[in-house]
């Protein structure tokens, strides 16, 4: 016997609507004894092109919110873009195949770009796409000067904060996030996506276009922390990095060469720190 096509219900705006992040897909759930049909949210996981003045930079697949955060953010983590003022205008348009994100580059920036991308003529198999040297991967950043310290309990009641937050891992279970702490310890923005590295440029992008003082604060991920997400934190002037899961050795390297404090394994109530660890204070304040 044939069973009865699933009959998708319009879905209930207080959990989101399809095209937010999330898709609703048909599922069986099992066990031993039984199956049900049932409906669950997903999260979308959509190919984003990411073009500026018309020429076709990088393809990212990433969860499709947020996206003049994300082109900003990344424009300036990658070293694109040297400030939010190198971005002159952005149109996020949807495609059969994805969505394009057109980025309007300064022309200085632009020439350097294409400049770049020349060296990169005829080869294959990059593993790190965009970069023609060792020295463009691991960037010759300034050290971050921010001097802002935090209280344990701080911290602790920002973890908390950053998943009350997460409103695409609620409904999906799929997706990282990235939240900025403010001086109070308040999550003041949260950013998610289904790659780590694009919740994080996200939450930068956002930072930028609220003109947000990075150094007076601190950003959480609910990932691990390689050395990317380092680079893209310090490169934002941002004093701390703090996940929920371990850092590589090259990220605490990193963390130690740009006066970045680096906090893994964080919870409510414990956390690691691998460098820097001044920017935390203890419980009679000293550091």
């Amino acid at each position: 016997m044939t069973a009865a096509p699933i009959e998708m219900p319009t879905p209930n705006p207080a959990l989101g609507e399809p095209g937010d992040g999330v898709g609703v897909v048909a599922v069986e759930r099992r066990s031993f004894s039984r199956s049900d049909s049932d409906l669950d949210w997903v999260a979308e996981e959509i190919p984003v092109s990411l073009e500026y003045n018309g020429l076709a930079h990088a393809v990212m697949l990433a969860t499709p919110t947020d996206l003049e955060d994300f082109a900003l953010g990344f424009s300036l983590t990658e070293g694109v873009a040297a400030s939010p003022a190198d971005v002159l205008g952005m149109e996020v348009e949807t495609l059969p195949q994805g969505i394009a994100v057109r980025i309007e580059l300064a022309g200085r920036r632009f020439d350097q770009l294409k400049r770049r991308r020349r060296a990169l003529a005829g080869r294959t198999g990059c593993g790190l796409c965009g970069a023609e040297s060792l020295g463009q991967v691991l960037r010759d950043l300034p050290a971050v000067t921010a001097a802002a310290t935090f209280a344990p309990v701080v911290l602790a009641g920002a973890l908390g904060q950053l998943r009350t937050g997460q409103h695409l891992l609620g409904k999906t279970g799929a997706t990282h996030a990235a939240g900025w702490m403010d001086a109070l310890g308040q999550v003041a923005l949260v950013r998610e996506d289904v790659g780590r590295h694009n919740a994080l440029d996200k939450l930068i992008g956002a930072l930028a276009r609220q003109r947000g003082d990075t150094a007076a604060g601190a950003a959480l991920v609910t990932s691990r922390a390689s050395f990317e997400m380092v680079q893209k934190a310090a490169s934002a002037g941002m004093g701390m990095l703090v996940a929920m899961s371990a850092p590589t050795l090259l990220a605490i390297q990193t963390a130690e060469r740009l006066n970045t404090t680096l906090v893994g394994f964080a919870r409510q109530n414990r956390y690691v720190v691998y460098a820097h660890g001044w920017r935390l204070r203890n419980s009679e304040g000293a550091s």
